[in-house]
């Protein structure tokens, strides 16, 4: 937030939100990108942090560099994104897999799973070396997806810095890992390169949760800490999307601080991990 927010007069406050109001209607109408029903509290935090650093006097001159630099508008899409994530993030998660879904899974001829909003990558190549581990990896079919180009190609290049592999390796051994992590990838000065067999069964595509319709129809579908920036009704639409996007039985996955609780489908799923926010799509009697 601005450290100046607090100092504006209730006028001054009103005219910011319609500069916002404004700047992302042109973001929509410009590039197609639709952040209007994201979170307002994340939208005006990141928007605010681009405003600061770029030493720009208010929402409404930000919008005409929109507009007219593309360049920039790739800047701020990045901070629009969603890329915060880990290898094996929560690996009591990927544990629960292991243990409770991978053994019903695995009586399926074929799997499919999809990671939507997938970011850099790293949960869907996570779910490559679990599946790999399991023996599942030649029957199955990653979707990883995000709408944003920039950082799906990001995902699609599998590097990362080097300075986080002891965290990666950590959640990686909590989450039931039966190897040495660092057989999964190769040292290059200050980044790793993870092992090329890891893409064989993904495939990277663009997919935006705000616009796009239904995706398949998926045996597992992972979305962990996006909804989180979404406000209600598009949490509903988004969640009813996957339900959608799920086989019968199918099971969702969603992020620690998220919940199907109060939402427009909580009873068309059957949870089966709560803490773990493990769901299975009720099959029709």
């Amino acid at each position: 937030m601005n450290p100046d927010s607090k100092n504006k007069s209730k006028k001054e406050m009103e005219n910011e939100r319609l500069e916002i109001q404004m700047l992302l209607e042109a973001i929509h109408q410009k590039y197609g990108y639709n952040f209007k029903d994201y979170a307002n509290a994340h939208t005006k935090r990141r928007l605010a942090h681009r405003l600061n650093i770029s030493n720009m006097k208010n929402y409404a001159q930000m919008m005409h560099r929109i507009i007219y630099d593309e360049d920039f508008f790739n800047i701020l899409l990045l901070d629009l994104s969603i890329n915060v994530t880990e290898m094996f993030r929560d690996p009591k998660v990927y544990q629960k897999i292991r243990q409770d879904l991978i053994p019903l899974l695995k009586t399926y001829s074929f799997i499919k799973v999809w990671h939507a909003g997938c970011s850099a990558g790293q949960e869907v190549y996570s779910m490559s070396i679990l599946l790999e581990e399991e023996g599942m990896k030649h029957r199955s079919q990653i979707y990883a997806t995000d709408f944003n180009e920039i950082i799906l190609k990001k995902a699609k290049d599998g590097i990362y810095p080097l300075e986080v592999m002891k965290t990666y390796t950590s959640n990686y051994q909590q989450s039931g890992g039966k190897k040495d992590f660092s057989d999964y990838y190769t040292a290059d000065y200050d980044n790793v390169i993870l092992r090329q067999s890891l893409k064989e069964k993904v495939l990277f595509s663009s997919h935006n949760l705000v616009t796009d319709g239904v995706f398949g129809e998926m045996n597992l579908i992972f979305c962990r800490n996006v909804l989180i920036y979404f406000n209600r009704q598009l949490q509903n639409r988004v969640l009813k999307l996957f339900y959608d996007s799920l086989c019968p039985g199918g099971y969702l996955c969603l992020g620690s601080k998220e919940s199907l609780k109060f939402t427009d489908v909580e009873d068309k799923f059957e949870p089966i991990a709560g803490r773990e926010k493990i769901y299975k799509k009720k099959r029709l009697s």
